[in-house]
């Protein structure tokens, strides 16, 4: 009797062990991170998995996702915040050959049907403006709104043989000279006088310590998406939050029928989410406002 109780004793505590492990398991499989990767590129993002609509950060060249981090701590407490390194940038993957903004709305999509993501706002800095409107296009069930940070500043620009010709020789200068042509441009064009110096520091490093070859390939590329023709085909406001430091024709998409609304952050250089992050975030909340109603 005492052997037959014992062995009921010892089965008993093994079926325990193995209902606990399994639970374990359970828990740690359902928390665990969800790979997401395109084409066999891996996607490094943060997500935080609470929320019923989602806030995706896109950041702009050459640049990664931790420009973001005021907008993450500041956003989370009401929606789901998503961020990534868009591939060839941070810590995603750079085993590719092409970096088109067709390339990079199929690698969004990837990111959006990987962890099921619905009811999705993308907010889209600098060449990521682009990136954006390919994949609100591509994901029409998915993605309820669009922002664009410093960029959508005009519609309808043309170009000319001249101006062809001048993009030409920034492409090799950048190709030839990357670091100290992009340093000069960076010093020239991304900066307002009220950028401060640890701002301007962070950002000419991150930049000139990019991979040149694939850097100089993407934004070539971008440069030659046809963003006015698609964003005749996005049927919803497309909101900014711009700095004035460069003009912003608002007539020239009211002009085209595109359904502009902008929030004007005042003269900060390029980057308004980290040089005025306050001032930021309320405009951010004020758009959210206008796509939630």
């Amino acid at each position: 009797m005492n052997n037959i109780l014992k062995i009921s004793i010892g089965v008993l505590l093994v079926l325990q062990y193995s209902c606990n492990n399994s639970d374990s398991n359970s828990k740690t499989s359902s928390t665990a991170p969800i790979k997401i990767e395109n084409q066999g590129v891996n996607i490094e993002y943060s997500d935080s998995k609470i929320g019923d609509t989602v806030l995706l950060f896109i950041h702009g060249w050459a640049i990664d996702q931790s420009y973001w981090a005021d907008q993450v701590a500041f956003f989370s407490k009401k929606y789901r915040v998503v961020t990534l390194d868009l591939p060839g940038f941070g810590k995603s993957g750079k085993n590719r050959a092409s970096w088109t903004v067709e390339d990079y709305g199929k690698d969004l999509s990837a990111l959006l049907t990987g962890l099921d993501l619905k009811n999705v706002v993308l907010i889209g800095h600098s060449m990521s403006g682009a990136i954006a409107v390919e994949t609100a296009l591509t994901n029409p069930t998915r993605v309820i709104g669009v922002i664009g940070v410093d960029n959508f500043k005009k519609y309808g620009v043309v170009e000319t043989p001249e101006s062809k010709a001048s993009a030409a020789e920034v492409y090799n200068a950048l190709r030839t000279h990357y670091k100290s042509t992009l340093t000069g441009y960076i010093n020239q064009y991304l900066f307002s006088p009220s950028t401060d110096s640890l701002t301007r520091l962070r950002i000419l490093n991150d930049m000139t310590g990019a991979d040149s070859i694939l850097a100089v390939d993407c934004i070539e590329k971008n440069d030659q998406y046809p963003l006015d023709e698609k964003l005749k085909s996005w049927k919803k406001p497309l909101y900014t939050i711009n700095s004035d430091l460069w003009p912003n024709d608002t007539a020239s998409f009211r002009n085209n029928n595109i359904d502009y609304v902008l929030f004007n952050i005042g003269p900060t250089g390029h980057y308004p989410m980290i040089e005025k992050p306050n001032e930021f975030n309320a405009l951010l909340q004020q758009a959210m406002s206008k796509i939630n109603k």
